[in-house]
């Protein structure tokens, strides 16, 4: 048995394929004819992007255009003037475009892993796709390829990357098991949109399971079993179909209300990172965008963007949303999330520095923009501002002046929006927990981001595997935090919801109920299933176990009780 991370849920049975990656080793040399050497590149980046854009095209047509979105991201990132200036110049030193590849790759792939948001590490892992995609065509090499696979595959690689599975033969995979990667990794994402069980991240695994070996993949719990014993199988087996049916019944929770079992309304919402991830969290029922992360306009620009540009991103997904609450995080980014053309200094600690809120307040007129941008797209919908890292109320107090000084340029101007709209923060600071009420006076309403805040509470990084152990939702001084702030809100009466990961956590639910939280929003695929947990608790017996939970002293007892509990 081998165990990894439980990436993409259901068990899949199947014979294993190991996908062996091409060799992309090369001798580095220097060239005399830079012109010609750049025009090499040239060449093998235009065939790249031909190739990738097609990916894009078949992926929209047989997973969804969310997913597509992030083939179209290799291509605006493998012809961002950042990367090929960069590459460029080191042709022009003398440098063959192999190595210059290979060296400004690097470069920003490193300068991702160093960012905090996720979100942002993906980009690594794309860095890295983006890379292999290219050298294969300077070296004349054939990269992974997917599309045709023997019924009931179990496919082993180092690294799904999303451009192997663009072109993947859904109907033929049972099963994905990899050496690296995590829950939020893309090819987690796109593991989760094709609905094929996978487990990341198990070591050694392309050298430990052997093409044609029969293999378990259980994408629930986060193991692989290979060569099962007959008992094994048959257990196995039979808890695919009891999965397969539990999926269905799910269904019938599409197009309900969210309720408690005692008639207590709630609010079911997305997270997503650009416009054109809506269709996919409207086509998983939906009923508001909780988080609209606003950086990606800004990452997925070789320049500011204007606030025309802004304003049409914002207004496609309010008209999309029509009416139903959509609510857009202001840019979040700083020391540790580099965008090359906002020229941020390096600093030593990013994670406590000039970023999100700060960085925003310090350059008002650039602020502005895109406060004038949202303003403008609330015309067409329920847009709400939402305000990230807060740490003080002097900040909140600072933003919202802003807004009321773009209100009176727009009213000046003729242009029409929503004089009410709501300007709330995300919570996600022990800073902000500790004067939660203080903050609702000033806020119109809370969300919470779980991620950084648990991170911030029990200072560790959710990115380094040895204090993993520490990142965990179930520690009291987390659970406590989390109470407080939706408790402070909902007595000042605005609106509490909750954005990071432990929205969608089942055990985690009751205790967001018994406080109080009103929204829950999350990726897209979990929206049934929540749907379903919320339905099955009342009020009074969120209470009793809330009660019970924070008696308890550790993390480990507290998740104990929590799956006891569970329906």
């Amino acid at each position: 048995m081998y165990k990894g991370v439980n990436a993409s849920e259901g068990i899949g049975i199947g014979n294993v394929m190991v996908a062996v990656e091409p060799d992309l080793s090369f001798e580095p040399h220097e060239v005399a004819d830079a012109a010609a050497e750049k025009q090499r590149y040239a060449d093998a980046l235009a065939v790249f992007c031909e190739k990738t854009q097609a990916q894009a095209d078949h992926m929209k047509e047989t997973v969804g255009e969310a997913e597509a979105e992030i083939m179209s991201g290799h291509i605006m990132l493998a012809q961002d003037p950042g990367m090929t200036d960069s590459i460029n110049q080191a042709i022009d030193g003398g440098t063959c475009a192999e190595q210059a590849l290979v060296d400004t790759s690097t470069m920003f792939e490193n300068m991702f892993l160093a960012m905090d948001d996720e979100m942002f590490r993906l980009r690594a892992a794309d860095i890295a796709d983006i890379r292999t995609g290219i050298l294969a065509e300077l070296l004349g090499k054939e990269v992974v390829d997917l599309s045709v696979l023997p019924e009931d595959t179990i496919v082993v690689v180092h690294d799904l990357t999303p451009s192997m599975t663009a072109t993947i033969d859904k109907p033929h995979v049972a099963g994905i098991v990899t050496e690296t990667g995590g829950r939020t990794s893309h090819s987690a994402i796109i593991a989760r949109a094709l609905e094929i069980p996978a487990v990341l991240s198990v070591a050694n695994s392309c050298s430990a399971l052997r093409n044609g070996m029969r293999a378990i993949v259980d994408g629930t719990e986060g193991v692989v079993i290979a060569d099962p014993e007959a008992d094994v199988l048959e257990k196995y087996t039979k808890a695919a179909a009891d999965f397969a049916a539990e999926k269905a019944a799910l269904e019938s929770f599409r197009g309900q209300k969210t309720v408690t079992a005692d008639g207590i309304e709630k609010i079911l919402a997305c997270n997503i990172g650009s416009p054109d991830d809506v269709a996919n969290a409207l086509d998983h029922d939906c009923e508001a965008i909780g988080l609209f992360r606003s950086e990606f306009l800004f990452m997925d620009s070789a320049e500011l963007p204007s606030e025309d540009e802004q304003f049409e991103a914002y207004r496609k997904v309010a008209t999309a949303l029509k009416g139903a609450p959509v609510i857009i995080r202001t840019l979040d980014v700083g020391g540790d999330k580099e965008i090359p053309y906002l020229h941020m200094q390096k600093e030593e600690n990013p994670f406590m520095g000039f970023r999100a809120v700060r960085y925003c307040l310090a350059n008002p007129d650039q602020y502005k923009v895109q406060l004038r941008a949202l303003l403008r797209a609330s015309a067409f919908g329920d847009v709400k501002i939402m305000i990230p890292l807060v740490t003080c109320v002097e900040e909140v107090k600072a933003v919202k002046e802003l807004v009321e000084e773009c209100k009176h340029e727009l009213a000046d101007e003729g242009r029409k929006f929503d004089e009410n709209i709501q300007v709330g923060i995300m919570v996600e600071t022990p800073a902000a927990s500790l004067i939660a009420d203080k903050l609702a006076e000033v806020a119109d309403f809370f969300s919470i981001g779980t991620n950084d805040l648990i991170g911030y509470t029990m200072c560790a990084d959710r990115g380094n595997d040895t204090i993993s152990n520490l990142y965990q939702v179930y520690y009291p001084s987390v659970l406590r935090s989390l109470k407080n702030i939706i408790e402070s809100g909902s007595k000042a009466g605005i609106m509490v919801g909750m954005c990071g990961e432990a929205a969608a956590d089942p055990l985690l639910e009751p205790l967001l109920i018994s406080w109080g939280l009103e929204e829950f929003s999350m990726s897209a695929p979990s929206i049934l299933r929540a749907r379903k947990t919320i339905s099955q608790w009342s009020k009074a017996e969120c209470d009793a176990l809330a009660e019970k939970v924070l008696a308890l002293d550790t993390a480990a007892e507290v998740k104990a009780a929590l799956e006891a509990a569970q329906k």
